[in-house]
């Protein structure tokens, strides 16, 4: 038996600048687990969505490494903040302001996130 994909009307959208950006169905987005999407000016994001269905996005690119894998990273908490880990260097990302919570000179984007 071959599984099938639930599929959904619902989109994830980013706000780039002053528009929202579709990047992908959400029923493309399992809890826990980062999606990659392609931007228009070339650079990635990494979506994700938690348990509860609270959508995230931030770059894609580990700025330690330059590496785009954030999409790929562990995710979890700390002291009540939703993070992304990388799969490279392990640095962890809080996933509502981008801000490294390992280095606090370090700084990701974070973007607006919405299902619609």
């Amino acid at each position: 038996m071959t599984p099938v994909l639930e599929t959904t009307d619902l989109k994830i959208r980013l706000r780039l600048t002053d528009d929202w950006f579709t990047v992908c169905d959400l029923s493309a987005l399992l809890p826990g687990r980062g999606v990659a999407a392609l931007l228009p000016d070339g650079r990635q994001a990494a979506v994700f969505a938690d348990r509860t269905g609270r959508l995230y996005a931030i770059d894609n690119r580990d700025p330690f490494t330059g590496a785009a894998v954030l999409s790929r990273g562990l995710t979890g908490t700390h002291r009540g903040r939703p993070f992304v880990a990388s799969p490279l260097l392990k640095q962890r990302f809080d996933l509502e302001s981008g801000q490294c919570l390992d280095d606090e000179t370090v700084r990701v984007t974070a973007y607006e996130v919405k299902a619609a």
